[in-house]
């Protein structure tokens, strides 16, 4: 139970997130929305480094001073798939005119949802091969440490959905339509998560390189998408302040919990 709770955690956020353009009106504003990438960023890096980086290492401390090569490889395998996908799945950023990856003859709305869902597979990814180190016994890895990660991405995830749900109604699209769009940009987190924890079952051994593979994804995300778009134009320090209270967060809850 307690798994699936960990697994369904993210989602949820994304869920109840997406629900606010149905209590919520007008476009959001600028200033808030380079806030809430602000948080996710500050929330993902935090995530990306003592739930993920550390217990890579640690999990290969019998390596010795080599320890680190699990976390380096690891990390660059997950940074050079998430290159990869960003060239091969057409997408489109919000506040942006103009698709990235090949062309298609997809909705914008379509595209919008699918640029998110690259934005959420790290993160499903993240907390799925946590719960695998926990279900495969690791002293270094807890329940209440997975749990945290889950919650701390969940916290990320509702303004997140909002985010995609908000602008597709001020656009146009029906609150109904709005929601589903923002709901399905994180179905893939719980898919994202258990197909990691099944993969990490069968091969324990490379659950170090597993758990700095989700690191590495989550930081090409934070860097590639989530910093640019907190310090373009008006309102940066906003994004600043916000990415370090979701950096602090995040940080809080997996050494207390964890």
């Amino acid at each position: 139970m307690e798994v699936l709770s960990g697994i369904m955690l993210p989602f949820i956020g994304t869920v109840l997130g997406s629900a606010c353009v149905f209590f919520m009106k007008g476009k959001m504003q600028e200033r808030l929305q380079k806030g809430l990438a602000g948080f996710a960023a500050g929330v993902m890096i935090a995530a990306s480094i003592w739930s993920l980086l550390i217990p890579a290492m640690e999990q290969a401390e019998d390596m010795g001073k080599f320890a680190w090569v699990p976390a380096v490889v690891g990390f660059w395998l997950g940074i050079l798939l998430l290159l990869l996908l960003d060239k091969l799945v057409p997408h489109l950023h919000v506040n942006s005119q103009e698709a990235e990856g090949p062309k298609s003859n997809l909705k914008k709305t379509t595209m919008l949802v699918l640029a998110v869902a690259l934005h959420n597979l790290p993160e499903g990814m993240a907390v799925g091969v946590v719960l695998a180190g926990f279900l495969s016994g690791s002293e270094n890895i807890t329940l209440m440490g997975a749990l945290a990660l889950a919650i701390g991405i969940a916290i990320q995830n509702f303004p997140e959905g909002a985010i995609i749900s908000m602008p597709l109604r001020a656009a146009g699209a029906g609150k109904g339509k709005a929601f589903l769009y923002g709901v399905l940009s994180g179905v893939v987190e719980p898919i994202g998560a258990i197909l990691t924890i099944l993969a990490a079952s069968v091969a324990v051994p490379v659950l170090p390189y597993m758990l700095s593979f989700s690191a590495g994804a989550m930081m090409y995300v934070v860097v590639e998408e989530l910093i640019p778009e907190t310090a373009e134009g008006k309102h940066s320090n906003i994004g600043t302040v916000c990415f370090a209270i979701g950096f602090t967060i995040m940080m809080t809850l997996d050494v207390a919990l964890g």
